[in-house]
């Protein structure tokens, strides 16, 4: 008899939670969805943009890494089958 593989599930995140981590320190909402790359990116860019504009493209750039983290949590629930 052959035996099943295991299954292994992704837990859900919730998006509003990523957001709203991302618009305290961008980059950590990407780290809560599991998307070390993008949050290492965040981490980097957003304080650059802030020091190299005088903090105009800070603030666009820390609203960027909300939404996209938002959008990143909600688009990978929604592959895992989940609703959120």
């Amino acid at each position: 008899m052959a035996s099943r593989p295991p299954v292994y599930h992704r837990r859900m995140r919730n998006p509003g939670t990523a957001a709203v981590l991302s618009a305290i320190l961008p980059g950590i909402g990407q780290f809560y969805n599991g998307d070390f790359l993008r949050g290492i990116f965040w981490l980097i860019v957003t304080p650059g943009l802030w020091i190299g504009s005088g903090g105009t493209l800070g603030w666009i750039c820390h609203v960027i890494a909300a939404y996209t983290a938002y959008n990143r949590a909600r688009t990978k629930n929604l592959a895992s089958g989940g609703t959120r």
